[in-house]
């Protein structure tokens, strides 16, 4: 097995030669072996060993013993106790989600901190089986049918072409001692479930399980490589890129056979994962919502906008005195007397500065507001007016008005208020400028 790793390196990972290397080490087997592999092929290696409190002594065990085979390997090793459950309790996460955030947060510390290049996990080839089954219960799309990548980031997993068998064999031949993690022996959780009722079973019906599996990756891989080159040419004609996220065109995307495969494929990577409710959105009313964990997703007339989720904040509201020449939040703004009026443009308007009452008022927008539009006559409601205007959904969100007493002098970014023009009985002009 140590040949046949060391020639799996120089093909696929061949770019760890002079990097360093972190290895996830629980103590288990799989890790233990990797870092006894790692070291033979002469990689530069650590461990890291996470002591998540779940099992008492147990745990301590495992920590000590870690420990203990980086004093044997003569390599560093970094250790961390953390309180998952309360974790998990504070954050409302499962116990093995907590677990995960909590071991990959420290990881990447590690990584900054003492100047390592990688993490590498001891994932295996019966671990990538599971994973396939696990997604295909769930009722994955081709990515998720892929399996565990060898290569995400700063993740890499060197074992997965190789079986636990081979691994098991491999720490017995070369006098290797592990440590067995006890809650791994109990089905409450479906990968559990699936490793000792089912793929055992699965085993033995059908020959050959692993070897025509990974074939089987291979196949789907190389589908999943098509579909993303298909996929760039599609996001070129379909979406559009803006400065608060993406906007998705229907009519481009309907023009198009297979739109909802396509939505999918546009949508995966930002957490939208059911078929039909992004497909049923493209036919729905304006308004319409879905959200994923990070993103939301909004039918506005003809276009699906595409935004990060922003965690709620309070209604900002500013104050703005007499002589204030400039302010930097929420935007960055200018007040500026001058003696002519100059350009005009959406971010720049004009006013009679006898006619605003100070301080001025910078605030969120809210339902309700009206104002009078400059060159028209009576009062229009904000709603109305963006509404008539088509702006989008997510910019009514982002707009700010510029507030003279309890009176709008400026929709910022759209329209001026008629009532603080500039007249020819005007004696003085204050120019106000937005620069973001």
């Amino acid at each position: 097995m140590l040949q046949k790793f060391k020639e799996h390196i120089d093909t696929h990972f061949s770019f760890l030669k002079d990097k360093k290397v972190l290895i996830a080490c629980s103590g288990g087997v799989d890790s233990i072996v990797l870092s006894f592999l790692l070291k033979k092929s002469g990689i530069s290696i650590g461990l890291a060993h996470c002591n998540f409190s779940l099992r008492g002594k147990e745990s301590d065990d495992d920590e000590a013993f870690v420990i203990d085979w980086a004093d044997k390997l003569s390599i560093p090793v970094f250790t961390e106790t953390f309180d998952t459950k309360e974790f998990a309790k504070d954050h409302k996460l499962s116990t093995q989600m907590a677990a995960r955030e909590l071991r990959y947060h420290w990881f990447t510390e590690i990584l900054k901190g003492f100047k390592y290049d990688y993490i590498t996990t001891g994932h295996h080839a019966d671990d990538d089986l599971e994973t396939f089954f696990i997604n295909l219960s769930r009722g994955s799309g081709l990515q998720g049918l892929t399996g565990i990548p060898e290569i995400n980031e700063t993740v890499i997993r060197p074992l997965l072409p190789f079986s636990q068998s081979e691994i098991i064999d491999f720490a017995k031949e070369n006098q290797l001692s592990w440590r067995e993690d006890s809650s791994n022996a109990s089905t409450d959780y479906l990968r559990n479930k699936l490793r000792h009722d089912v793929i055992p079973e699965y085993k033995n019906a059908t020959e050959g399980v692993l070897g025509n599996f990974q074939k089987t990756q291979k196949y789907l891989k190389e589908s999943q490589h098509l579909i993303e080159d298909y996929m760039a040419l599609v996001y070129n004609l379909a979406v559009t890129e803006n400065f608060d996220g993406y906007t998705l065109h229907i009519k481009k995307l309907q023009e198009l056979p297979h739109t909802e495969a396509i939505l999918y494929q546009l949508l995966h990577p930002f957490g939208f994962t059911d078929w039909s409710a992004t497909s049923e959105l493209l036919t729905a009313q304006s308004g319409k919502q879905l959200f994923s964990n990070t993103h939301r997703l909004v039918k506005d007339r003809n276009v699906l906008l595409l935004t990060e989720i922003i965690s709620e904040k309070k209604k900002e509201e500013v104050l703005i005195k007499k002589n204030t020449k400039k302010i930097e939040s929420p935007l960055q703004m200018e007040f500026n007397p001058i003696d002519k009026i100059g350009y005009i443009d959406k971010r720049v308007i004009y006013v009679d500065a006898d006619k605003v009452k100070y301080p001025l008022k910078l605030r969120e927008w809210q339902k309700g507001d009206t104002f009078q539009p400059l060159g028209m006559k009576g009062k229009k409601k904000l709603s109305k007016f963006f509404k008539d205007e088509k702006v989008s959904l997510i910019a009514k969100e982002k707009t700010w008005v510029l507030c003279s007493d309890s009176e709008i002098i400026w929709i910022i970014g759209h329209r001026a208020d008629d009532r603080f023009k500039v007249t020819p009985k005007t004696t003085e002009i204050l120019k106000i400028a937005v620069k973001n």
